[in-house]
């Protein structure tokens, strides 16, 4: 039977993440450097959660010792690493190299510097989770079909999400903003973080990122709850 949560977590939870960093990225890994995908795991763990790198360090080598046979996968038991365009046999010494140089990183304190703008599609949801969450859920392409116009998907999001979760929004919204980044740069950041359409005339994506911060910083009876006629879905 599959794992539970908290046994999958505990086993597999940070592998998990450090895997999940090559989404569309190569495994370009070699034993002088890492590739741009672990580079950018390292980056935002530093910054963020540190304590996880061992963590991950320890899975990656316990996985990589001990890989699971085709059964356990089947029953679930074991997590199944994704495809990422490696020969099968050449896995185990791949997972091997990333756990060398997260131990390189923390031991010699080798820690990749800030980057001003995310460089993969993990980092941008890494750095951004909530703003990814709302540009993917009320903002894809299903959402003129949702809602009446933009501003009813903001009002409704608004007004059916924790006030904690909202200002948290806020706070990636005007992070964002405060990078100053060009308007192909902004375009560039809503389409990692989700977002399937584009923003209503005459705004850019810039100032449209920033008329939802100002939305959103109100007080929530300033943009109430979705109106029939704005077409929320349920």
């Amino acid at each position: 039977m599959s794992m539970k949560p908290l046994e999958f977590d505990r086993r597999y939870g940070e592998l998990d993440q450090v895997i999940s960093a090559y989404v569309g990225r190569p495994a370009d890994d070699t034993p002088e450097r890492p590739g741009q995908a672990l580079t950018a795991y390292l980056r935002h763990t530093w910054h963020s959660r540190p304590w996880a790198l061992p963590v991950a360090e320890q899975q990656l080598r316990t996985y990589a010792r001990n890989p699971p046979g085709r059964l356990r996968l089947g029953l679930g038991e074991y997590y199944p690493v994704p495809d990422i365009g490696l020969p099968e046999a050449e896995i185990q010494q791949w997972l091997m190299l990333l756990a060398d140089h997260i131990r390189h990183s923390v031991e010699e304190g080798e820690i990749p510097p800030p980057a001003a703008l995310p460089e993969t599609h993990w980092e941008w949801h890494a750095r951004f989770p909530e703003l990814g969450q709302f540009l993917g859920g009320w903002f894809s392409q299903d959402m003129p079909d949702e809602f009446g116009d933009h501003d009813a998907a903001v009002r409704d999001y608004g007004s059916t999400t924790d006030r904690t979760l909202v200002a948290r929004l806020v706070g990636e919204l005007h992070e964002l903003l405060t990078l100053d980044l060009d308007e192909g740069d902004y375009s560039l950041a809503v389409a990692e973080l989700g977002m399937e359409v584009d923003p209503p005339a005459p705004y850019g994506p810039r100032g449209w990122l920033a008329h939802v911060a100002d939305r959103l910083a109100s007080p929530r009876a300033e943009y109430g709850p979705p109106s029939p006629e704005d077409g929320a879905g349920e």
